[in-house]
């Protein structure tokens, strides 16, 4: 689904259903250097079973339009306007990594608009190694096979995959060389730079999910336990196996969890409106 929002051209994965918003939308939201395909599988069962679904594809990342936002601020700022672009139905945002803080964010500042988050691989603050984030200027591709081996849990550098033949390691270096020169560092930085999470997350009033991989080296589960206490409605579920890209490495799992947490959600949405 392409559509234009403030003269930019937006794409997003609709998981094979055209998008309705007269249906409950869920709004999933990629990690730093990333597009809407890491959501793929979570996404089509979702648009298969009753929700719309946005797989958005950030500013400067997969098919949309850039330039760049270069703030969690902006990038946030960017999801409230999409999501009043695309309809007026409340919606539930479900992000990875860097989509994460941005569905925190947002959350924290649209209270009215959000009904539930889902917090994939989330750690805040979300810092990023100043080697590292060097690296992603002056060394981009040593950056990537860093990352890339951080962000896989050890089972999943060794193969044995439910799908044969597929490589996730391949795969996940691929996702982020195929984005724009330059683009790394522009998300890595924004990560970084992003310094009040945990003040955000006590102005998030809704049901808000945890999700961590317990092989997770990137954002380990002890990681998110400040922002737990934060919250004023914290559920969190670790994936056995899941290194920081659950979603892929662990979908079915990743999958039921998000299931079982969108399910509550929308009967503790449904006791409040008859209350």
């Amino acid at each position: 689904m392409d559509f234009t929002l403030n003269g930019k051209m937006v794409h997003a994965g609709t998981g094979g259903i055209e998008f309705d918003d007269s249906k409950p939308v869920i709004m999933f939201i990629h990690g730093a250097s990333m597009d809407h395909t890491i959501w793929a599988l979570q996404g089509r069962y979702f648009a298969h079973h009753g929700y719309s679904v946005l797989a958005i594809d950030l500013p400067g990342h997969g098919a949309s339009e850039g330039p760049a936002l270069e703030s969690i601020e902006e990038m946030a700022d960017w999801i409230t306007s999409t999501i009043n672009a695309t309809g007026k139905r409340p919606v539930i945002l479900v992000g990875h990594s860097m989509g994460a803080i941005i569905a925190l964010e947002t959350a924290a500042q649209n209270s009215e608009k959000i009904t539930a988050i889902a917090l994939a691989g989330i750690a805040v603050p979300m810092t990023v190694n100043p080697k590292l984030l060097n690296q992603t200027v002056n060394k981009p591709l040593e950056a990537i096979n860093s990352i890339v081996g951080w962000a896989y849990s050890d089972r999943s550098q060794l193969g044995g995959t439910a799908v044969p033949g597929l490589w996730m390691l391949g795969g996940g270096r691929k996702l982020i060389e195929r984005n724009a020169p330059g683009q790394l560092h522009v998300d890595f930085k924004a990560c970084d730079n992003y310094s009040h999470g945990l003040e955000s997350a006590k102005n998030v009033k809704c049901p808000t999910l945890i999700i961590a991989g317990d092989d997770d080296k990137m954002t380990p589960p002890k990681a998110s336990e400040t922002l737990r206490r934060a919250l004023t409605h914290p559920t969190i579920e670790v994936i056995k196996g899941g290194g920081h890209m659950m979603m892929i490495e662990r979908p079915d799992q990743t999958l039921e969890t998000l299931r079982n947490f969108i399910a509550t959600s929308a009967t503790l949405e449904s006791l409040n409106e008859t209350n």
